[in-house]
C-alpha cells in the first residue's frame, strides 16, 4: 500500500451562520481519480478552496507528499504540485492561447518557447491546441483544453477538477477521460467534483461523500449505483421525475426563419432558425456551449430584437417587443448566467424576486412596491424549491451556485408562465435538486405551459423532452422526437449533421 499523496485530517471551516466543513478527513492516493460528492451547500467548494490556498481552515491539518501542507495562496499550492481547473473559465477572449496560458504562470518562459511547449504537451495528452488562436474563437471544449494545458505545464501531482464535463459533447467527454487516465498512469492524482453520477461510476476509483459539511462515508463508484450514491449525498430516498400523460394544445411560440446578429464580438449569430412549441410540450435544445444558446434566449426574452414576424407568441408577432411586455403576456425566461444576468449579486432574494415577478405577482400598486408581498413571494420560492438560505433578506451572491439556481428557476416557474424558456436549468445542482427542477418543468407542461429547455446535459434532455434539436454555429438541426434517439445520433446533430446524415447512423 503506497503512502497517500494528500491527507486531510479534521478540516473545519465556519462562516457566520454556517459550518461549511466540519471535521472532514480523507485521503487521496497517487494515481487515483477520487470523487468528491455532495449536494449543493455540502461543503465541496470550500474544501477544495482550502486545498488550493484560496481559503484557510479554522482547524485541522493537511499533509501533501508526506509533509505538512498549509498554502496561504494559490501560488503556494501550485508550487507544491496542486493545480485546479475551475467550473467557470478564467480566460481573456481577446488574447490568444499562449498569452492566456502565460497569465496563469508565475514565471512564464519566452512566448516562442511557451508556444512550443503548449503544442508538445497538448499533443502528448490528446488535447491538441494551436497556441496562436484567439480564445474568443474557440469552442467551450477547446477553452477547457486551455485551462487543462495551463495546469499540466506546471507538472502537477494533484489535479482538482470542478464539473469538467458540463460544457462537453459525449465525444469530448471520452477524449477528456482518456487524458485523465493517462495522467493517473503517470502517478497524478485527480480530485474530481461532478454531479453526473454515471460519469463518476465510469471514471472514479473512490468517492468521498459530504453532507452538511461532514464526511458521511466513502464508496467505490463502480460497485455503487448512481441512485445509491445520490441517496448517500441527500441522506434519504428521493423520487425520480415522473412524466404524466399530456394532451398538446395550440402552438404557443413559433420562430420563422429567425436570423439575428450577436451583440458580442465573440458571440454566435443565429441563422435561419425555425421551430415551434405547443402548449403542454417540452422542446429540448442541445448543443455545446457557444453555439448560439445565449443569443437564442436573448431573442426570446426580448433582450435582442428581431423582425416582428420572426417571433410569434400565441399567433401574435412579438419580435419588436422588449422583455417587460413579453413577461406580462406570459413569456418568461431564465438565462444560464446566474449572477449578473438571472440575479443581481448584491440584491437580496426578495429584491431579486421583485425584479422579474413585479408584474405577474402584482408586487407593485400605483407605482409603489408592495414589500411584504415581495418578501412573501421570495419565501414561497425558498420553501417550494428547498433553497438553502437563512432567509429572503440574504444577498444573491451569498448563496451557493446550486441554491441560487434553484431560486432563479423557482422564481419563474411559480409565476405560472404560458411559455417558459430555460437555459441550463440544472447546471451545478445536485442529483436531488436536479430531479426536483426537472419535475417542476414536467408539471408545468402537464398544466399546459409550453417549455423550451436549452441544456448541455443530454441525459436531462432525453429525460424530459418530447422533441429534440441541436444548435451548431447558430443553426438548428432538424427537430426530431426525443424517444428512441441514440447518443451517436445526438452527437452528430450537435456536431452539425442534419437530416439523412443523422438518420443513417
Amino acid at each position: 500500500m503506497t503512502s497517500p499523496l494528500l491527507s486531510l485530517s479534521g478540516l473545519t471551516k465556519a462562516y457566520p451562520g454556517v459550518v461549511a466543513n466540519d471535521n472532514v478527513s480523507f485521503e487521496v492516493q497517487p494515481g487515483e481519480v477520487h470523487a468528491l460528492l455532495g449536494e449543493n451547500g455540502a461543503g465541496k467548494s470550500t474544501l477544495v478552496k482550502m486545498i488550493y490556498g484560496l481559503v484557510r481552515p479554522d482547524s485541522g491539518q493537511m499533509v501533501l507528499h508526506g509533509e505538512a501542507f498549509a498554502p496561504t495562496e494559490p501560488s503556494a499550492a501550485r508550487a507544491a504540485g496542486v493545480a485546479m481547473v475551475f467550473q467557470h473559465f478564467s480566460l481573456f477572449d481577446a488574447l490568444n492561447v499562449a498569452e492566456n496560458v502565460a497569465l496563469g504562470m508565475e514565471n512564464p518562459p519566452p512566448m516562442g518557447d511557451l508556444a512550443t511547449r503548449i503544442r508538445e504537451v497538448s499533443t502528448t495528452y490528446g488535447l491538441p491546441l494551436d497556441p496562436a488562436r484567439t480564445v474568443g474563437e474557440l469552442s467551450a471544449g477547446e477553452r477547457q483544453r486551455v485551462e487543462i494545458i495551463r495546469c499540466l505545464l506546471q507538472d502537477p501531482r494533484l489535479l482538482i477538477m470542478d464539473e469538467p464535463t458540463s460544457v462537453l459533447t459525449p465525444q469530448e467527454v471520452d477524449i477528456l477521460f482518456e487524458t485523465l487516465r493517462k495522467l493517473t498512469s503517470e502517478g497524478v492524482a485527480i480530485l474530481y467534483i461532478s454531479h453526473k453520477l454515471e460519469e463518476i461510476r465510469t471514471l472514479c476509483d473512490h468517492a468521498t461523500i459530504l453532507r452538511l459539511g461532514k464526511n458521511v462515508g466513502t464508496c467505490i463508484p463502480r460497485d455503487t449505483s448512481a441512485r445509491d450514491m445520490a441517496e448517500l449525498m441527500v441522506g434519504s430516498a428521493f423520487a425520480a421525475p415522473e412524466r404524466a400523460g399530456r394532451d398538446l394544445g395550440e402552438v404557443a411560440l413559433e420562430l420563422k426563419d429567425l436570423t439575428a446578429v450577436s451583440s458580442s464580438a465573440f458571440g454566435t449569430s443565429l441563422k435561419g432558425i425555425t421551430l415551434s412549441v405547443r402548449q403542454g410540450e417540452i422542446l429540448g435544445l442541445g448543443g455545446v456551449a457557444g453555439n448560439g444558446q445565449d443569443e437564442l434566449l436573448a431573442v426570446l426574452s426580448g433582450e435582442m430584437r428581431s423582425n416582428a414576424d420572426a417571433v410569434q407568441f400565441m399567433g401574435q408577432p412579438i419580435g419588436r417587443l422588449g422583455p417587460g411586455p413579453r413577461r406580462k403576456m406570459g413569456l418568461l425566461t431564465a438565462p444560464e448566467e446566474r449572477l449578473g444576468h438571472a440575479a443581481a449579486p448584491d440584491m437580496s432574494l426578495t429584491e431579486n424576486a421583485l425584479l422579474t415577478g413585479a408584474e405577474r405577482e402584482q408586487l407593485m400598486q400605483r407605482g409603489f412596491l408592495r414589500w411584504s408581498a415581495a418578501e412573501a413571494f421570495a419565501r414561497r420560492i425558498i420553501e417550494a424549491f428547498d433553497v438553502r438560505t437563512p432567509g429572503p433578506d440574504v444577498a444573491a451572491r451569498a448563496l451557493s451556485g446550486g441554491n441560487l439556481q434553484k431560486f432563479v428557476i423557482g422564481r419563474e416557474v411559480m409565476q405560472r408562465p404560458e411559455v417558459l424558456v430555460v437555459n441550463q436549468p440544472t447546471w451545478g445542482v445536485d442529483a436531488a435538486a436536479a430531479a426536483a427542477i426537472r419535475q417542476a418543468l414536467l408539471d408545468l407542461a402537464a398544466n399546459g405551459t409550453a417549455v423550451i429547455c436549452i441544456s448541455q446535459d443530454l441525459d436531462e434532455l432525453m429525460e424530459i423532452s418530447d422533441r429534440f434539436g441541436a444548435l451548431n454555429e447558430g443553426r438548428l438541426s432538424e427537430i426530431r422526437p426525443a424517444q428512441g434517439l441514440s447518443v451517436d445520433e445526438i452527437g452528430l446533430m450537435m456536431g452539425g449533421a442534419h437530416g439523412m446524415e443523422v438518420a443513417h447512423v
